[in-house]
């Protein structure tokens, strides 16, 4: 059963110069593990024509996540991989990409890719006024966190995958953000219980504080819930 909510004005196919930062991820906020196939093999029919619906458009990353992708897809015909995999290599090969990168240098060995050695906020600026194809991320966390703290991004989507990499878990992607308002424009629930959940983001500047210290200092009101220490000894918890 899938389950659609579409509360705001964002709930639509991107249009032309909109930007989507796009990441699937395991439960615990990985974007891969080692030992794991590609989508923790989990990929499900209407997730993949969910995927196969979405306009074709411009392709942003930075230049490791170009480096780890343009050598994956060089190794799809000689790897033993799904064929759902070697089908999304094979489309990809055919979109245009951008690559922002000064350390990378002409020719580079992916089809349709643009390197672009200036500034990427810049970049993405003029790109986003000028496109005639929605622009979107992969992968590339440094770069999609610097176009989200710029104000730039339109959509911040994510896919969870129903599996807790732990010890294994690869690009554990929120611990290199800072901190973001998110106000939920789309959610889904696609076949084998994988999540879709779309927001607009707000960079924060801080937190928005609270009367609690978690170094132990605070003086605590009356009614206030005694440390979870005093209950074990003095033993730390968390």
């Amino acid at each position: 059963m899938s389950d659609t909510h579409a509360p705001g004005p964002l709930s639509r196919r991107p249009a032309a110069g909109e930007l989507v930062v796009d990441f699937i991820l395991s439960l615990d906020g990985c974007a891969a593990g080692d030992g794991w196939p590609g989508w923790w093999g989990l990929q499900s029919t209407d997730y993949l024509a969910w995927l196969g619906a979405q306009p074709e458009g411009v392709t942003l990353m930075g230049a490791t996540t170009y480096r780890l992708m343009s050598e994956m897809a060089l190794q799809t015909e000689r790897i033993d991989i799904s064929t759902e995999e070697k089908e999304s290599f094979a489309h990809m090969a055919q979109l245009p990409k951008i690559v922002f990168s000064s350390t990378l240098t002409q020719p580079l060995a992916w089809a349709n890719t643009t390197l672009v050695a200036t500034d990427a906020i810049e970049a993405v600026r003029e790109l986003k006024r000028t496109a005639t194809a929605p622009l979107t991320t992969t992968g590339s966390i440094r770069l999609s966190h610097s176009l989200m703290r710029a104000g730039l991004v339109d959509r911040f989507r994510v896919v969870l995958f129903p599996v807790i990499t732990g010890r294994t878990g690869l690009e554990r992607i929120w611990e290199q953000f800072e901190d973001f308002a998110l106000e939920l424009v789309e959610s889904r629930t696609f076949d084998g219980g994988l999540q879709l959940l779309e927001y607009a983001p707000t960079h924060l500047e801080q937190p928005p504080g609270t009367e609690w210290r978690r170094d132990g200092g605070a003086a605590h009101d009356e009614g206030a819930p005694p440390d979870e220490g005093d209950a074990h000894d003095g033993e730390e918890t968390r």
